[in-house]
Order: structure tokens, then C-alpha cells, then sequence
């Protein structure tokens, strides 16, 4: 990281900023700052760790009263007996993933699909035991018996159908962000830094797939720069560390308007794909839940919480069971 000194430059809320841009922040072509000294750089990262000016970003709640639902005592009645009797489904989440799954002021897991499992919870009449968990431990989890289900915006797909069963729930597609002024085209990304949550479909799949294609056609690769969550991917790019980011489109959305005017789309959405729960292969709970958010979308009660936390664009018709495009 490059810069003179940390000031108030005006950085939205749960970011910072320096007075320079990292050195190396734009291609080549269009950068235009001096490169800072190397005891700079080594005396700016220590101010940024020892005043925890990196952070996190700063996630809300929309104001009101979590949506609830109604018992409904014929699809409760089909819970895997074990689950009945615990009273509770053990659910593996991770956040930080805004809106979907954050942590409150509390310490509290919070977001648009933490309200909607607790309204699940409410259709079968138990409680969604949450609990947070590294993303890519959260299926080997579900798989062990671990956890019943897993929720943490898993992007339903033909390779994880081997493994696991899906319960779909909302429709994400893949959306870049770059800083505003900047010109990222994510089809002509060769050579850029691009910033990605570890593990994620963008991570596994959709920026290793346009590295290849750039190497191929004889131009640098994409360097695909991972971070443990969303959150530091985020600051990486408002920082100038990274070009881009790439992330679920209600993942960036959420992120661009977090910013205050900082970042701004690149590109459009694609890659649609369905979210879903996660539960094991061929466990009898995949129908149960299956019905359940059905049972939700049909009262009326999905569309409220998807209202409340702005999530009507993914907003589905019918929750099914491993939907993964081909």
C-alpha cells in the first residue's frame, strides 16, 4: 500500500483511505501517481494495522421488525424425526456476506436469507440454530452430519449436485465493481487485479476461466487476488489495491451502495444462477424445506423479506431442488 500519511479523506463509513493510491493501482496505460518510497509503504500499512483504519464494512439492518410466519402443521409434519425431536435445525453459515449474512452490532448473524430461514423455522415450527463456520467447511459439515443444512449464498451448481442437494431460494448473477471513473470491462479484464472471496464461484470458476481465455489469446493473465471475506475485498478495491472486484450481483450491489459514491458497476450482470440451501445427498429435509419456502412465496411472506432487505430482483416463483443451469 502507498501513501504519505492517513487523513480524513472522506472514505465512507467502515473504510478508510490515504492520501496516494496504491502504486500499481491502474494499468499501466492510465497510471498517472508517483510510487511512494519503500519505508512509506512499510510505515502506512503499520498505521493502517495498528489503528484499524482497514475494516470492515459497515452492514445495516433495515429498520422494523424481522417478517415471521405461520406454523404449517402438515409440512412440519414431515420433518426427519431426529430434527422433530431436537426441536432445531443446525444451520452452517458464513459471514461477513452483505445483506445475506452479516454480523449486527450484537455479534449477531443478521441478513436477508438469516430472516428467511427463521421464517422457514417458523413454516416447520423449530428453531434455525445458526452458526457461523469457514465457507469452505460449511458442505464437508452437511456431509458429516455436522450441520443439518448450510446457508451462506451458495451458488447452486452441477459440480456441487455430486456432493450435496440444493433448495433454491433466490436467482444471483455474477456483477463487477470498479472504483467510479474508472473503465473495467469484465470480458477484456487481461492483466488486471481482480479481488474475489475465497472459495466462491467467481474464485473457483468465472475469473480462472478468463484468465485461461486471456492467456490464450496471447495477453497477460488475470490476477485474481483472494480474500477471506467480502468485506476485505471490498476495502482492497476503495484502497486501490486491486482493479476490480467480482462477487454475486446482490453481494456488489449491496457494496456499491455501502460505499457513499465510491464504486460503481462494471459491466452488467451474468452468470444467472439460483442460490440455495445446502443439505445432504438425498437427505428426506431437502423436500421439507423445499416446501416450506414454497409455503413462503405462496403467503406472500418471501416477497416481504426479499422488500425489506431490497432483494426483489433475485426474487423466484418456485423453490426447487438442485435447479443448476446446464
Amino acid at each position: 500500500m502507498s501513501g504519505r500519511a492517513f487523513r480524513d479523506t472522506g472514505a465512507p463509513s467502515g473504510y478508510c483511505s490515504i492520501v496516494d493510491e496504491p502504486a500499481g493501482s491502474e494499468p499501466a496505460a492510465r497510471r498517472r501517481r508517483r510510487r511512494a518510497p519503500a519505508w512509506i509503504l512499510a510505515l502506512a500499512l503499520v498505521l493502517a494495522v495498528a489503528t484499524g483504519c482497514v475494516s470492515n464494512t459497515e452492514s445495516t439492518v433495515p429498520p422494523g421488525d424481522p417478517i415471521r410466519a405461520e406454523k404449517v402443521d402438515e409440512i412440519a409434519a414431515q420433518l426427519p424425526e431426529s430434527i422433530a425431536a431436537a426441536g432445531q435445525i443446525k444451520v452452517g453459515s458464513n459471514p461477513p456476506y452483505a445483506p445475506n449474512e452479516f454480523k449486527d452490532d450484537e455479534g449477531n448473524i443478521v441478513g436477508y436469507a438469516v430472516e428467511l430461514l427463521n421464517a422457514i423455522g417458523d413454516v416447520l415450527g423449530v428453531t434455525m440454530n445458526i452458526n457461523e463456520a469457514d465457507f469452505d467447511r460449511i458442505i464437508p459439515a452437511v456431509q458429516s452430519g455436522t450441520f443439518d443444512m448450510g446457508s451462506s449464498s451458495f451458488t447452486d451448481t452441477k459440480e456441487r449436485e455430486k456432493s450435496v442437494d440444493f433448495v433454491t431460494y433466490f436467482s444471483a448473477g455474477v456483477q463487477w465493481a470498479q472504483r467510479v471513473g474508472d473503465d473495467v470491462d469484465p470480458n477484456n479484464a487481461c492483466g488486471l487485479r481482480v479481488a474475489v472471496q475465497t472459495t466462491t464461484t467467481e474464485d473457483i470458476d468465472e475469473i480462472p476461466a478468463k484468465s485461461e481465455a486471456c492467456v490464450a489469446a496471447g495477453k497477460p493473465p488475470i490476477d485474481k487476488v483472494k480474500y477471506d471475506s467480502q468485506d476485505e475485498a471490498t476495502n482492497a478495491l476503495i484502497l486501490g489495491r486491486v482493479d476490480a472486484l467480482s462477487a454475486d450481483s446482490p453481494i456488489t450491489a449491496y457494496a456499491i451502495e455501502r460505499s457513499e459514491g465510491r464504486l460503481e458497476t462494471a459491466g452488467e450482470v451474468f452468470d444467472s444462477a439460483p442460490y440455495g440451501f445446502v443439505v445432504a445427498k438425498d437427505s428426506p429435509l431437502g423436500p421439507v424445506l423445499q416446501q416450506a419456502v414454497q409455503e413462503l412465496i405462496d403467503s406472500g411472506v418471501y416477497a416481504q423479506i426479499a422488500e425489506r432487505w431490497g432483494m426483489e430482483d433475485g426474487m423466484i416463483d418456485t423453490a426447487q431442488i438442485n435447479a443448476a443451469p446446464s
